[in-house]
Order: C-alpha cells, then sequence, then structure tokens
C-alpha cells in the first residue's frame, strides 16, 4: 500500500516560523511533523511514499532525500503553487499507482495506528466503497464538526465530529481532476457520502492540528514531556 504525505500548504497561521520552514519541517520534540509520520507509516510497513510541496519544497526534499534514512522510498509531487487537497492528489496520481492508497495531511499530529491502513483498504476492496476517513472528537477551534458517523458510515447528519486528514481513496476519484488544476477536497466527499460510499472510523486518541504557533509550542511540550521524543 503506499501512502501521500500532504505536504504543500503554506501555513499562513505559523507565521513568522513559516516564513523560511516549510510547516511540516517545523519539529515537535526535536522532530519534524512529517518524520514523525513517516517513521509510523514504516512501523507499520507501509514504506512507499509520495510527498507533494510547494513553498519551500526544496527543503523539503533536502531534509527527507529518498527516505532511506527512514526505511522508507520517497517521491516527490512538486507544485508550483499549492493545488488545495485534492488537487495536490490529482497531480500526484502518476506516482501513486492503481490501487487504493493512504492520504495524511503532515500538518497534524496523532497515535493513530497507521497499520490499520491496509486492513481497511483490505475491507474497502469487498465493500465497494471509495473512501474510508478517519474522524476524531471535535477539537476547540472546530466544535461544528465536519461529517456524521453511524455504524461505520460517513453521513452528512448530526451530531458531527471531525475530519482528521487521514483517509484512504480509490485513485479513480480523482481521475476526473485535471492535472495542475486547483481542486479542494470537500466537494468531492460529499458527493461520496450522498452516494453512500464513504466509510468511517471514530478514532478517539491523540490528534492534535497543529495550525498555531501555540498549539505546536503546547504539543511540543506534552510530547518532550512524555519521553516519545
Amino acid at each position: 500500500m503506499m501512502a501521500m504525505l500532504l505536504a504543500a500548504g503554506r501555513g499562513e497561521r505559523m507565521r513568522p516560523l513559516t516564513d523560511h520552514t516549510p510547516k511540516p519541517l517545523l519539529e515537535v520534540a526535536g522532530k519534524p511533523l512529517i518524520v514523525w509520520h513517516i517513521e509510523n507509516l514504516v512501523r507499520a510497513g507501509i514504506r512507499e511514499i509520495v510527498i507533494n510541496h510547494a513553498h519551500l519544497g526544496m527543503l523539503i526534499e533536502k531534509a527527507l532525500s529518498d527516505g532511506s534514512q527512514f526505511g522508507a522510498h520517497i517521491q516527490y509531487s512538486p507544485e508550483a503553487s499549492a493545488l488545495e487537497t485534492a488537487g495536490g492528489i490529482a497531480c500526484a496520481l502518476p506516482l501513486l499507482g492503481d490501487e487504493l492508497f493512504a492520504v495524511i495531511n503532515s500538518d497534524i499530529f496523532c497515535d493513530y495506528d497507521f497499520a490499520h491502513l491496509p486492513e481497511r483498504a483490505a475491507e474497502m476492496q469487498t465493500s465497494g466503497d471509495t473512501t474510508h476517513l478517519v474522524l476524531v472528537s471535535n477539537p476547540a477551534q472546530h466544535p461544528d464538526g465536519d461529517f456524521g458517523l453511524q455504524q461505520q458510515r460517513v453521513t452528512d447528519s448530526t451530531p458531527k465530529l471531525t475530519f482528521s486528514g487521514i483517509g484512504i481513496y480509490q485513485p479513480s476519484l480523482f481521475q476526473p481532476i485535471s492535472r495542475g488544476s486547483v481542486a479542494p477536497l470537500a466537494p468531492l466527499l460529499r458527493a461520496q457520502i450522498a452516494l453512500g460510499r464513504v466509510g468511517g472510523e471514530h478514532h478517539s486518541g491523540l490528534w492534535v492540528d497543529v495550525g498555531t504557533p501555540q498549539r505546536l509550542y503546547d504539543l511540543d511540550q506534552l510530547i518532550s514531556a512524555s519521553g516519545k521524543g
């Protein structure tokens, strides 16, 4: 199974930290956010990784190289300017192949076990779902949530949970998007939800959207104190 790490965002709310450092390279407990994901993917047996980038993207390539230092094989999908989530995935399709793949936002921090991803992909092969989303409890900055979840089916009903930024997708979902075009993910997901083709799960463990310097600081303190760095 392949995984894509989304790393093309500018990180405006993280300025001035992101003026000279791409957001995925900001550190938590002495380790870049994106490296936490890479190591967790490798630990789960997922070693083929695609990373898209735009803002200061060459610094990401310089830091991670071909991934061999982590036991991974990394390929890059550069974007002249960020294409948003669905656009970025569509642009990277030639690298992702024809099988189900996972996509993970590089600017989150979580203890979700990525070993579940191949298991969920296998379930999708029999269910016919195009999408599987990992949802989390609503954080303080996003109290209204994104999607409902009823019996492992993602819905538009209430109460709603928050999309974690971790999902599994059929590549056919993104093939209609022209390469290089800007395309958000939410409309595409809502269309699939309306068709009843989106499964999901609720992860109740640690999850942080590292969207501001304060959240980064608080997370760094938490993980450093835990001795996991």
